[in-house]
């Protein structure tokens, strides 16, 4: 990816990935194939990555389709 996102300064660290759960169902977040959002699989929920920065808002969060939920995979380990 080019621009903004590629800057290694606002890449999510592995460690604080495993620290985030959903704001809604308290449970574990998936991160996204692209690096660019947090899945939540049980609240159907996507939320943003903003220059590194999780955006852990229901109301910036988009509503996820149950075919993208399969192309999760398991959760970040």
């Amino acid at each position: 990816m080019v621009g903004p996102a590629a800057d290694p300064r606002h890449a999510l660290d592995v460690r604080t990935l495993e620290m985030l759960v959903c704001p809604l169902t308290k449970t574990r977040l998936s991160l996204s194939s692209d690096k660019t959002e947090l899945i939540s699989v049980a609240a159907r929920l996507a939320f943003p990555i903003v220059r590194g920065v999780p955006l852990l808002s229901l109301d910036e969060a988009r509503n996820i389709e149950p075919d993208e939920i399969k192309a999760v995979a398991t959760p970040t380990e």
